[in-house]
């Protein structure tokens, strides 16, 4: 029963991966490499990421660099970046990009909120779903090692308290990134 309960607890663990995935991709009006990490780009016939095509770095608070390792490439990074639907406009220089990254409008900033809050519910429902699964498979595995039920209990509660801890987790992150997409 220990085993089905480290099994949840990676689970859910990597629900709250998964979550601060997503939100690190989302805006907030500073610079970030992390924005540019859903872009691809047709390399040669290939789409790749950007960043195994060139190097992003941040200059300052408030711009991006872009360095392709293969100059020729300047001009579809530049068009995959417009194309994408973070709403930058890319300036090249010839031989690099540099992103400015503008301010977030007050509407802007409360669409990203609603975002991450619907982001937020789909963490917690997946690890309630985990609890779900965790509290079946520890009931079977007392039926059929006729386990005393004193053991099913505690198991479950162990369980309870994970997923507790978990979405006790997403609301302190999601008040996080609330706080900081709301800071102008």
């Amino acid at each position: 029963m220990e085993e089905l309960v480290k099994e949840a607890k990676l689970k859910m663990d990597k629900s709250m991966e998964a979550l601060r995935n997503e939100l690190s991709k989302i805006r907030t009006g500073k610079a970030t490499t992390a924005l540019l990490d859903g872009i691809k780009v047709d390399y040669y016939g290939t789409m790749t990421p950007l960043k195994q095509v060139a190097n992003v770095t941040v200059l300052d608070a408030h711009t991006l660099s872009v360095t392709p390792w293969d100059k020729s490439q300047i001009q579809i990074i530049d068009k995959a970046i417009l194309a994408s639907e973070l709403g930058l406009n890319p300036i090249s220089d010839g031989t690099n990009l540099k992103i400015p990254i503008p301010p977030l409008t007050e509407e802007r900033r409360k669409d990203f909120v609603k975002l991450i809050k619907k982001f937020g519910e789909e963490s917690k429902v997946a690890v309630r779903n985990i609890r779900r699964d965790a509290n079946e498979h520890l009931k079977k595995k007392q039926k059929n090692d006729k386990l005393p039920e004193d053991a099913l209990k505690q198991a479950e509660d162990k369980v309870q308290k994970l997923t507790d801890e978990h979405v006790a987790t997403v609301d302190q992150i999601l008040k996080h990134k609330e706080k900081e997409i709301m800071e102008v």
